[in-house]
């Protein structure tokens, strides 16, 4: 599976942007999607989740603000975030994980939000 994240960019606080990640490769093997962020200086977190049956999940530094969905015909998982903060600022990557013993974990090459104050 390969990952390919775009849309960063530097946004002003209160701001919207869109991430976007596409797969290709063993992409029917894929169980579920996310999104995590590491922020300078800081341990990459997990920002939201989507599964193949579009259940999501979200940290609660997120919640409300970001909205994580999957376009499965265009093999596409997107982040639509809003009302950003400076502290929301970060290299953003995105995720894929195949259950298995272990799990298959696979990441894109990440994509820079900055957030203005």
């Amino acid at each position: 599976v390969q990952l390919q994240a775009s849309g960063g960019g530097l946004v002003q606080a209160g701001g919207s942007m869109r991430l976007s990640c596409v797969a290709s490769g063993s992409i029917s093997s894929i169980n579920s999607m996310a999104w995590y962020r590491q922020a300078p200086g800081k341990q990459r977190e997990l920002v939201a989740t989507i599964t193949n049956s579009s259940n999501t999940g979200y940290a609660g530094s997120v919640k409300g603000r970001f909205t994580i969905s999957r376009d499965n015909a265009k093999n596409r998982v997107y982040l639509q975030m809003n009302a950003l903060k400076p502290e929301d600022t970060a290299i953003y990557y995105c995720n894929a994980m195949i259950i298995r013993t272990p799990p298959h974990i696979f990441w894109g090459q990440g994509t820079l939000v900055t957030v203005s104050s």
